[in-house]
């Protein structure tokens, strides 16, 4: 299944260093869609193929409506917006409980999207918080142009079943790291950065117990091209990206519709996980190695179901026309692991997006370039992303382990008969 859009979004409750990293990637998404754009006449076919056709921009300021279930903010809402007053940017948020913020969203034409949902007609209550600057990102058009400027820059991608699938990277022969792929060459390296997403932990089993491959599951609803209402009500222009009670144990979240009128709908509340033999070790990586089960467990369509039902209604009769699994590598404390990997002379690790990592996309690199010369003890990033171990008796459940309630195989898969509302 083609990853369609990931979420982009600024807040972050106390951690402010997130937010302002993530700020200062919004300035080059804005960046990369200016210059695509400026692309797009006489010098089009330069672009990447999926950049030649359809809508030419790899990110969306749609905005991103942050709502809670009941008639409280959670505390890491009120964290978020203090930190927003203290950066300078609270005039980019809009309270719905706020009579001067909702006067404001509508004099700034942000006013249709605060209550999205429709839900203080509905219900009586609707507590949110709208931030204007954020948005989405169309995933696999971002990691096509991404591509595209590496190769400018010089940088040869190996995209090939075998002579581009690393199984093993050995550092005990030689004072330099070999990696051997699947087409059974082996390459020396002066350094190697295992930048795996998923599958980092199978090719590094250390770093179990820092990291975790986990699933977050996800639906897709497709308009009727004749539906021109529900096209028109959906579309990034009068819809924004929405999250739901993800402190209050609900944690759905939905985008606008898509160019082609793919609505994405995800639940996160249970991060899956599937062990598997590595190294002699029992680590969880991505089922999609093993099968191509397309199917989710019945939990999360529940979830889903719950999150259409009560928040987007008018789609119900639609229907669901896809699931799937859309795995993630979670680490202790949600925050990146990029450092050079202990024991394992000329071997760098940068995974751990948790969830939150595509929107860095622009500007991790920054980052990491200094970490891998070795002046992360200068950084805040460098500190924070460090390799580490935790004593806590909580550790994001990784202290699960195989034993845990969270394993695939423990679950009931939800079929396409469970679709139905």
């Amino acid at each position: 299944m083609l990853e369609v859009n990931k979420i982009i979004r600024f807040s972050y409750g106390s951690e402010i260093e997130y937010q302002r990293l993530a700020s200062q990637a919004a300035e080059i998404w804005g960046e990369w869609n200016q210059e695509i754009a400026s692309m797009a006449g006489e010098r089009v076919e330069e672009l990447p193929g999926v950049l030649q056709r359809g809508e030419r921009m790899v990110w969306n300021k749609c905005g991103f409506l942050r709502m809670a279930v009941g008639s409280e903010f959670p505390d890491i809402e009120l964290d978020t917006l203090r930190n927003m007053e203290k950066e300078g940017i609270r005039d980019t948020q809009f309270r719905s409980d706020d009579d001067i913020d909702v006067e404001r969203a509508s004099k700034s034409g942000w006013g249709h999207k605060l209550d999205a949902c429709r839900r203080q007609e509905r219900f009586g209550v609707h507590k949110a918080v709208l931030d204007s600057s954020a948005g989405f990102t169309v995933a696999y058009k971002a990691c096509a142009w991404a591509q595209y400027l590496a190769r400018k820059a010089g940088v040869e991608f190996i995209l090939h079943p075998t002579k581009g699938k690393v199984t093993n990277i050995d550092t005990t022969a030689t004072e330099k790291p070999i990696v051997q792929t699947a087409d059974g060459v082996t390459h020396e390296a002066d350094l190697v950065v295992v930048a795996g997403g998923g599958w980092t932990a199978g090719l590094l089993p250390e770093a179990d117990g820092l990291i975790e491959t986990t699933a977050g599951s996800v639906a897709t609803i497709q308009l009727p091209k004749e539906r021109l209402d529900l096209w028109e009500r959906f579309s990034p222009e009068n819809f924004p990206v929405i999250t739901w009670g993800f402190s209050e144990g609900k944690d759905a979240y939905s985008f606008p519709r898509d160019e082609n009128g793919v609505i994405k709908i995800g639940f996160r509340k249970t991060k899956w996980t599937n062990y598997g033999d590595v190294a002699g070790k029992r680590i969880s990586v991505p089922r999609a190695v093993q099968s191509k089960e397309t199917d989710i467990p019945a939990p999360a369509l529940e979830g889903i179901k719950e999150y259409i039902s009560l928040n987007l209604p008018e789609l119900v009769e639609l229907g669901l026309s896809s699931t799937f699994l859309c795995w993630y590598t979670d680490s202790i404390d949600n925050s990146f692991v990029v450092d050079f990997v202990p024991n394992r002379s000329g071997v760098a690790i940068c995974t751990g997006g948790s969830g939150h990592g595509f929107k860095f996309l622009p500007i991790l690199g920054r980052e990491v370039v200094k970490i891998l010369e070795g002046k992360g003890d200068q950084t805040v990033y460098g500190q924070m992303w460090k390799w580490r171990t935790s004593t806590a008796t909580k550790r994001n459940g990784l202290e699960e382990g195989e034993e845990g309630p969270r394993v695939l195989e423990k679950q009931k898969m939800a079929s396409r008969e469970d679709w139905v509302f």
